[in-house]
C-alpha cells in the first residue's frame, strides 16, 4: 500500500490560493490519488501578509472592484481547464444580496459589512475588503478539490528547505522539532523583508550618531510611523504607491479630513517634501468605462515572436532586441484606438496607415516619419520616453513656482485618465497588460520595466491623487523634483534633499523616508528560507532574483538545472508577473503560471508514485 503523497505550498497569499484553485481545476484530469497539501504561513489564508485584516480600513487597493478577479477565463494562456468566477463586485454583490455567506471578516466587521453594502463596480475597495474576498476565493477552491485530498494549514514561518535533489524535502518549520515531509515543495512567498543595502546601513548609521530618523524600505502597512513628529519637516523618497500609502496614514490617519475639497489638518502631521527620479506621481488610474472596439492585442509583440526572440543563439538584450517591439506595439494600440475615436486629430485612412505601420521596422525612422505625418499634433502621438521623463529639461527658479506647476500637471493627469475623449490611454494600458504576459516568458530583463508598468498602469485611483492636490495645497506636502538625491550633513546633523528641477533649492530635514518595496533579490531578503535555498544552490539572475524555469516554475540551480521537486512562484522569481490577480478579460499571465506549475506538479506526482515503505525525507 502506498503513502500518501504530500505538497507543501509556502506562502497562502494570493498566489498560493491562485495555485490551489488550479489543483482543483485540473486534479481530475491528472491525478485522481490521495494527497496532503500543508499550506504554510504566518498569516492567514487567502489574504496574506499584504491583504490581511489586520490593517487600517484607510488604505485602499489601487484598482477599481470590477477590475479585480481570481479567476480564470477564456483570455488566459493555460492548458488546464477554464473555472470562471465572480469578480471583486460581483462577489460583493452575492454577498449582499444573500447568494453568498459573507464570511468571517464580513460578518464580524459592522464597517466591512458596510462597504459591502455600498460597494460599486467603479469603487476602490478598501484592502480589508479585498482580503475577505481572498479568503472567500481560498475556501472555495479549498471546496473545490477532490476528496481524496485534505489541507493542513500551518500557522508560522517556514524556516528551509533540504532533501536531496531526487529525493523527498524537508521543509523546516519555525517553533516545530519536527520537519513536514514533502513530496513536492512550492515557494509562493509573494513581497518580501529585505535587509538595507550599503546605502540604506550608511544613512541608518548617519541617523544614529545624530539622533535622526531613517525609514528604510518597507512596507508602508507595517512600518511604525510614531517617530515622524507633527510640525516637522520629512523627505520622503519615492513617489510611488508605497508613498500614497504612507500620506494617508500621515494625515487622514493622524485625524486629517477633506471638507469641499480642501484638506482640514488635525495638527498632528508631520510636512512631506517628496521627490523621486521622475519628480511627479505615478499616473492616475483610468477612471472610465471602456468606451469602442478593444485594440486587437498582441499585434505586433505576441508568442511568435516572443519564442523567436528567445530561440535566437544568444540572449535577447531588453533594450536592443526587445523595446522596439513593446514600442510599436503599444504604438499600435494607441494610434487604432485615436483613429477610431478622433479621426479628426488624424490625416490619413486607417486602412493605409495600418498596413504602412505593420511594414515598418520597429524603432526606425521610416515608423517614426509615418506617425508624424499621420497624426500632426505631437500631443496626439504616443512618446514613451517622454512619458518616462516628464520633468527633463524643465527648471523653475523658485520652489513656489514648482509647487504651482506640479499640481498643474496632476489636475491635467486627473482631467486626462477620467475623459473617455482620451481613450487611446486605456488602449496603451490594455497593450501594456498585453506586453507583460509575453515579457514574464524572458525572465530576469531588470528592472526599469515593472518601475515603467507601475508608473503607467499602476498608479493610484483618482481620489487619492485629488487628496494630495489638497495636501499641497494646504502645505502638509511639498514636491521637490526630479532626480532627488540626498546628502547627509556630518557637522549640522540633518539630512538635505534636492533636486535638479529647481536649481539651488535645499531642503534639511531630520527625519528620512524611503517610500518605496524593499529589494526582491536572495541577497538582500531577510527571508531565512529564500537565503538557505540560495546558499544551498539555487540559483539567481543577474539583478539577483531566483532562478526558475519560465515553463513550470520549477527552481534552478547555479548551473540551469532544475530541481524536480521544487517551485517558486511571485515578485522574488525571473518569472515575475505584475499580480497575483487581475482585470478579467486581460490574459492573466499569474493565472498561466499557477496552471502550468499546478499541472506539473500533479504530472509528477502521478508518474512518481510514493512506495508504502517510504524512506524519510532527508534519507
Amino acid at each position: 500500500m502506498n503513502a500518501v503523497p504530500t505538497l507543501v505550498v509556502i506562502g497562502a497569499g494570493p498566489r498560493g490560493t491562485g495555485l490551489i484553485e488550479r489543483i482543483a481545476a485540473n486534479a481530475a484530469g491528472l491525478y485522481d490519488g490521495p494527497l496532503d497539501i500543508h499550506l504554510v504561513d504566518p498569516f492567514p489564508p487567502g489574504g496574506g501578509r499584504i491583504w490581511r485584516h489586520d490593517q487600517s480600513p484607510l488604505l485602499w487597493m489601487n484598482s477599481m472592484a470590477e477590475d479585480v478577479t481570481m479567476f480564470t477565463d477564456e483570455t488566459v494562456r493555460l492548458a488546464g481547464p477554464v473555472r470562471p468566477g465572480p469578480a471583486l463586485d460581483a462577489w460583493a454583490a452575492d454577498v449582499r444580496e444573500g447568494r453568498t455567506e459573507p464570511g468571517p471578516d464580513v460578518a464580524a466587521d459592522p464597517a466591512l459589512r458596510g462597504e459591502v453594502e455600498g460597494l460599486g463596480a467603479a469603487d476602490f475597495p478598501s484592502r480589508r475588503l479585498q482580503g475577505a474576498y481572498l479568503r472567500w476565493v481560498y475556501e472555495r477552491s479549498v471546496a473545490a478539490l477532490p476528496p481524496t485530498v485534505t489541507v493542513h494549514e500551518h500557522r508560522g514561518r517556514a524556516l528551509r528547505v533540504t532533501g536531496p535533489r531526487g529525493g523527498r524535502q524537508s521543509v523546516h518549520l519555525e517553533g516545530r522539532a519536527e520537519p513536514l515531509a514533502a513530496d513536492l515543495v512550492v515557494l509562493a512567498l509573494g513581497h518580501l523583508d529585505a535587509e538595507p543595502d550599503d546605502e540604506q546601513r550608511r544613512l541608518s548609521g548617519f541617523a544614529g550618531r545624530h539622533g535622526l530618523v531613517h525609514l528604510p524600505p518597507d512596507f508602508t502597512a507595517d512600518t511604525d510611523l510614531s517617530a515622524l513628529r507633527p510640525g516637522e519637516p520629512v523627505i520622503v523618497r519615492g513617489f510611488g504607491l508605497a508613498f500614497i500609502d504612507l500620506m494617508v496614514l500621515l494625515t487622514e490617519g493622524r485625524g486629517g479630513r477633506y471638507e469641499d475639497g480642501a484638506y482640514l489638518p488635525s495638527g498632528e502631521e508631520p510636512v512631506l517634501y517628496v521627490g523621486s527620479r521622475r519628480g511627479v506621481p505615478y499616473h492616475s488610474k483610468i477612471g472610465y468605462v471602456r468606451p469602442g472596439e478593444r485594440p486587437p492585442l498582441p499585434r505586433f509583440f505576441g508568442p511568435d515572436l516572443a519564442e523567436e526572440l528567445l530561440n535566437r543563439p544568444e540572449p535577447p538584450d531588453f533594450r536592443r532586441d526587445i523595446w522596439p517591439h513593446v514600442d510599436k506595439e503599444l504604438g499600435y494600440a494607441h494610434y487604432h484606438r485615436l483613429f477610431a475615436s478622433r479621426p479628426e486629430r488624424t490625416t490619413a485612412d486607417w486602412t493605409v496607415f495600418e498596413e504602412k505601420y505593420a511594414a515598418a521596422e520597429p524603432g526606425s525612422a521610416d515608423l517614426r516619419a509615418l506617425v508624424a505625418a499621420a497624426v500632426p499634433d505631437p500631443a496626439d502621438r504616443l512618446d514613451l520616453a517622454a512619458l518616462d521623463h516628464p520633468l527633463d529639461g524643465i527648471r523653475h527658479h523658485s520652489s513656489g513656482a514648482f509647487q504651482e506647476a506640479t499640481r498643474a500637471y496632476i489636475t491635467a493627469d486627473l482631467e486626462r485618465r477620467h475623459d473617455s475623449g482620451h481613450s487611446e490611454d486605456l488602449a496603451v494600458f490594455l497593450g501594456l497588460l498585453s506586453v507583460y504576459g509575453q515579457l514574464t516568458r524572458f525572465g530576469d530583463i531588470g528592472e526599469w520595466w515593472h518601475g515603467f508598468f507601475s508608473y503607467l498602469a499602476s498608479g493610484p485611483p483618482g481620489p487619492r491623487l485629488r487628496q494630495l492636490l489638497a495636501l499641497s495645497r494646504a502645505g502638509v506636502v511639498r514636491f521637490l523634483g526630479a532626480g532627488t538625491t540626498v546628502e547627509t550633513d556630518e557637522e549640522r546633523g540633518v539630512f538635505r534633499a534636492s533636486a535638479a528641477t529647481v536649481p539651488g533649492e535645499r531642503t534639511e530635514a531630520r527625519a528620512l523616508v524611503e517610500a518605496r518595496l524593499p529589494d526582491p533579490s536572495p541577497r538582500h531578503t531577510r527571508s531565512t528560507l529564500l537565503r538557505a535555498l540560495y546558499e544551498d544552490g539555487a540559483g539567481a539572475t543577474a539583478t539577483g532574483l531566483l532562478a526558475v524555469d519560465p515553463g513550470d516554475g520549477r527552481v534552478l540551480d547555479r548551473d540551469g538545472r532544475p530541481y524536480p521537486r521544487r517551485f517558486a512562484l511571485g515578485p522574488h522569481t525571473a518569472a515575475r508577473t505584475s499580480g497575483a490577480f487581475t482585470r478579467p478579460r486581460t490574459g492573466g499571465p499569474a493565472f498561466g503560471q499557477n496552471d502550468a506549475t499546478a499541472r506539473a506538479a500533479l504530472t509528477f506526482l502521478r508518474d512518481h508514485p510514493v512506495p508504502g515503505d517510504a524512506a524519510g525525507p532527508d534519507d
